[in-house]
């Protein structure tokens, strides 16, 4: 099973040489800490930075510098600083390759639901919205059930939508998962974790080939 640590590694993954990424708040923040050395990759983020590094260390932190999550980053050399028109215009215009989103729920047909849970308070749908409308590759980065072992992958999301049938692929601390026309393709499995602990943690049509590779991680 992995941790949020081991859930961005493996995301980390998916990123290829050139690629310009949207990271969101969670989990996602992490995955700029494991990507491989010998690529180019420029991270993106919402309030108006392109360029983010790895988390900086413990003592040579920069309040002024930080993330949509408000967490303190680093900046690679030639990162630019914008306001947020500018930011959400290289969202809207499709200029970033892929978008890595926390999530609440993801629903077998690709909706996600990530901004509210009824009855709490919250500022606001924020960027999210304009992320998953624009954006036309999405990994959801998440833990596979609740605190309570509930399922977070079902058949309809229970929570107000944020899009809808917008995720391609998702990572948890249990499996990778593809989101397909006819429900969850069970890619690869965390390392030591069965194929049936993942189907009794999977509300939604969870789709099972003959053989299951264990995530390299």
């Amino acid at each position: 099973m992995l941790d949020k640590n081991g859930i961005a590694k493996r995301i980390a993954q998916e990123v290829e040489d050139g690629y310009y990424v949207n990271l969101g708040i969670g989990i996602p923040t992490l995955v700029a800490n494991y990507v491989r050395d010998d690529i180019s990759v420029e991270f993106q983020s919402e309030n108006g930075i392109l360029g983010m590094g790895p988390f900086p260390v413990e003592g040579e932190e920069d309040a002024d510098l930080i993330n949509a999550g408000k967490q303190t980053i680093t900046a690679l050399a030639g990162a630019s600083f914008f306001d947020s028109a500018t930011s959400f215009a290289m969202i809207r215009g499709k200029h970033v390759d892929l978008t890595i989103l926390g999530a609440m729920e993801v629903a077998e047909n690709g909706d996600i639901a990530n901004w509210k849970i009824p009855g709490k308070m919250v500022k606001g749908m924020g960027g999210a919205m304009d992320l998953v409308a624009s954006a036309e590759n999405i990994i959801v980065a998440m833990m596979h059930t609740n605190r309570a072992g509930d399922s977070k992958l079902l058949k309809r999301c229970s929570l107000p939508l944020t899009g809808v049938g917008c995720v391609k692929k998702i990572v948890t601390n249990l499996a990778v998962l593809e989101v397909t026309e006819n429900g969850f393709l069970l890619l690869e499995r965390a390392p030591g974790v069965s194929v049936d602990e993942i189907k009794k943690a999977t509300e939604g049509q969870l789709i099972v080939p003959d053989q299951v590779k264990e995530m390299e991680v």
